[in-house]
């Protein structure tokens, strides 16, 4: 099943924003690539617990369609893919940084587990 593009009409920017980082993992991917610069598809994956290949695939397409990633393809055998957040994809984080802080603060308030990427990331 095609997905529907995204551009607009919107009712407001709000709706806009949510529509480039609908799915659970594309913010979630802007905040792995922003900590660490520049990640393979396997260090994303690491460093994402849960998120299945197809699913990174798709996100990654769709975030490089909208310009928030860079795929940088090195011609060696095997290949080598490697991925990094445009200047587009840097404002974006920037601004989720407030809804992150937000988060922060109900997972505090409210006691919720934490998953531990510690031994999955890569500095």
């Amino acid at each position: 099943m095609a997905r529907a593009p995204r551009c607009g009409p919107y009712i407001c920017g709000i709706d806009a924003a949510l529509d480039v980082v609908s799915g659970k993992w594309k913010g979630l991917i802007l905040w792995e690539l922003d900590a660490h610069g520049v990640r393979r598809f396997a260090q994303l994956r690491r460093g994402l617990p849960g998120v299945s290949e197809k699913m990174l695939t798709q996100h990654l397409r769709e975030m490089e369609e909208d310009g928030l990633v860079h795929r940088k393809v090195y011609a060696e055998v095997p290949p080598r893919v490697e991925y990094s957040l445009t200047e587009h994809g840097h404002t974006l984080n920037q601004a989720l940084e407030p809804l992150g802080a937000w988060g922060v603060e109900r997972i505090r308030r409210d006691g919720t587990d934490v998953v531990d990427t510690a031994e999955t990331s890569h500095a």
